[in-house]
């Protein structure tokens, strides 16, 4: 799947997630928009921690974590305000209810990475789906598609974190783009990305054109930029709006049809362009931005981990069962592994 449906997928998701989490705990979604972390806290087989954001992951889109142990805890940033603690919390929930449910698993089976993003970004579009319901949604983001002041009006209007409106808003993104939430230094807190492949939380975006000039000024600015990727790699050109946040900076920024214009071409594809690569080791096909080996030259598979260079532990394959074992596993006198023979 590419990254162009996964929003649509994830919010698929997401709505599953509803249903099996309403059936399971009749009024649980009402109560979660009340206040998720003090729900949760009631929940018996879940453990919520409050750490430091220093110790949560920077693989997650949010600052927090899920250990699914046993026993299975949720960890959340202190730091945070309280709606962004919730959002974090409804997230890591979102991770719980995936990994405990067969059902909800199942569409991962279909995903050239085993489900990463789409489990991460189901995760996004569940909390913001109980944060904000549908009919406040519609009444600040119209069929037009965001600008970057009425999601903060969405914001200001709702008891939602900036991060819930951000995925919230991505979901109505009329063309491939992203919904970006900077600190007032310019780094990434938070970025919701529909069609484009996603930002790593607290890169750093404040130099970049137009949001080098909102930083600078009153927040509000306009025009083509490009933001910036892993080892400062420039994605391709992108119409932008930004607005204040609070003390933050929201940004949106679409390939084309720009809510803010009257008539908005397509930008030209001038960004990174990933590759297809089959793994030398399992035979899975994918597609990685992921820095090369040196040796290969070719990325490592998301599903095994290896590139294209030959394993420093030998390995034997066995007809018994299809699988490769190391040598130890094999006794002298046959060709099949320890389990077979």
């Amino acid at each position: 799947m590419v990254n162009y449906v996964l929003a649509g997928a994830a919010r698929t998701q997401a709505a599953a997630m509803v249903r099996e989490l309403e059936a399971a705990r009749p009024g649980a979604v009402e109560r979660l928009a009340q206040g998720a972390l003090a729900e949760l806290r009631t929940w018996r087989e879940l453990t919520v921690l409050e750490v430091d954001e220093n110790l949560t992951e920077q693989g997650c889109s949010v600052a927090g974590a899920y250990d699914f142990g046993p026993p299975p805890h949720l960890s959340v940033a202190t730091s945070a305000s309280r709606a962004r603690r919730d959002f974090t919390g409804l997230h890591e929930l979102g991770h719980h209810l995936q990994k405990n449910s067969f059902a909800l698993m199942e569409p991962f089976g279909r995903e050239p990475d085993g489900g990463l993003l789409l489990e991460d970004a189901a995760c996004d579009a569940f909390a913001a789906e109980i944060l904000l319901p549908a009919p406040l949604v519609s009444q600040h983001l119209d069929t037009q598609g965001p600008t970057a002041s009425t999601v903060a009006q969405l914001w200001q209007a709702s008891n939602a974190s900036r991060m819930a409106v951000c995925v919230r808003a991505a979901q109505h993104l009329p063309a491939p783009g992203h919904i970006l939430l900077l600190d007032a230094t310019g780094h990434l807190a938070f970025a919701a990305s529909h069609g484009l492949p996603p930002l790593t939380r607290g890169s750093f975006q404040g130099d970049i054109a137009v949001i080098d000039r909102a930083l600078a000024g009153s927040g509000h600015a306009r025009g083509l930029t490009q933001v910036r990727y892993r080892d400062g790699i420039l994605g391709r050109e992108l119409h932008t709006d930004s607005a204040p946040m609070d003390g933050y900076l929201v940004a949106v920024l679409v390939t084309d049809s720009a809510p803010w214009r009257a008539f908005t071409p397509p930008t030209p594809d001038t960004g990174p362009q990933s590759r297809d690569y089959i793994c030398a080791n399992c035979d899975e096909e994918y597609r990685s931005f992921a820095p090369a080996c040196r040796c290969c030259h070719v990325p490592p598979c998301p599903d095994c981990g290896r590139c294209a260079c030959p394993p420093r532990v030998n390995e034997r394959y066995c007809p018994g069962c299809f699988m490769l074992h190391p040598p130890s596993m094999f006794p002298a006198d046959s060709d099949r592994c320890l389990n077979c023979d």
